[in-house]
């Protein structure tokens, strides 16, 4: 009789272990998970003057100083062979009339376009360390509350200390990645707050921001409370993930993070960005509360692509 159970058992057995680790992998997906934010910038034009591929709106092409139509190719016709008279004037004025409509043209047009033929370039920099080097959330905390997102120096400099913060513990770095993408400015707009969002979703709730220097905050303990029942819960955790962005004037290229020397020079690149070419960028980290971390589950849930270095 037992040799006929046997079987049953053991496929009811298997069943019941399936449902006890989907169950817990369930609860461990839905834990809380506080995050912090700094960001601000936009993706507008460089101030300094543009030059597209074919060459510079200044002082080239139809210009008064330059080759191709201009008063150098007027000049012959007056005093030469009978062409100084009325034709010779209509001739000047017609090409007078074709040279402002088009540098009126181009100066109308080169704002319009300026944007599809600049250079720029979308980058992610994300390091997963673990849960003991807590000092890194006092550090995002702190720069959060005093950072000032509002100038392209002050967006500079909160992107280098925070790039320092974790090039200076190496010993904690567990995983890495990076990713960097090159298109014009107005799709590069696009392809930011895509990245950025994407990152931001895998919180619970932001309970820190600084963006464009509106500081915002909410108190970690009420959205850490569903998770208070578990004590088994709160003990596996053991990740903080931190994801830097930025959007870059010109081409910026990554290493591929294959071992902690490729994150370290991915850093070293983020952190050297300077105002005048770093156009946005955006620090995210989870968790902020300091009492919370991320288990390995939720590592390999919502950040599949970090690779271990």
């Amino acid at each position: 009789m037992f040799n006929k159970l046997k079987p049953f058992l053991k496929s009811l057995l298997i069943l019941s272990l399936v449902l006890i680790l989907s169950l817990g992998d369930i609860s461990s997906a839905l834990a809380a998970r506080s995050g912090g934010r700094i960001g601000g910038g936009s993706f507008r034009s460089p101030s300094r003057s543009y030059s597209s591929p074919g060459g510079s709106y200044r002082g080239g092409g139809y210009g008064y100083g330059g080759g191709g139509f201009g008063f150098p190719f007027l000049i012959p016709f007056f005093g030469f062979g009978g062409f100084g008279s009325l034709f010779t004037i209509l001739i000047f004025i017609a090409l007078a009339n074709f040279l402002i409509k088009t540098v009126g043209n181009l100066s109308g047009q080169g704002n319009g376009n300026e944007d599809n033929y600049l250079q720029v370039s979308v980058a992610k920099v994300q390091v997963g360390l673990l849960a003991s080097g807590r000092y890194l959330q006092k550090e995002l905390n702190e720069l959060a509350e005093t950072a000032d997102t509002d100038t392209a120096v002050g967006r500079a400099m909160v992107l280098q200390e925070a790039s320092l913060a974790l090039l200076r513990h190496p010993e904690y770095w567990v995983y890495g990645l990076s990713e960097a993408q090159t298109a014009s400015m107005n799709a590069a707009e696009s392809k930011f707050n895509q990245m950025a969002l994407t990152e931001r979703s895998k919180f619970t709730a932001e309970t820190l921001s600084n963006v464009n220097n509106q500081l915002r905050q909410s108190a970690p303990s009420n959205l850490l409370e569903g998770t208070q029942e578990s004590s088994l819960l709160t003990e596996s955790r053991e990740y903080i993930v931190v994801s830097l962005i930025v959007g870059v004037a010109g081409k910026l290229e990554l290493p591929t993070i294959n071992e902690a020397e490729d994150l370290r020079s991915a850093l070293q690149k983020i952190a050297g960005m300077g105002g005048d070419s770093l156009l946005a960028m955006e620090i995210l980290w989870t968790p902020q509360a300091e009492a919370d971390t991320l288990t390995t589950d939720d590592i390999l849930a919502h950040y599949p692509n970090l690779r271990l270095v």
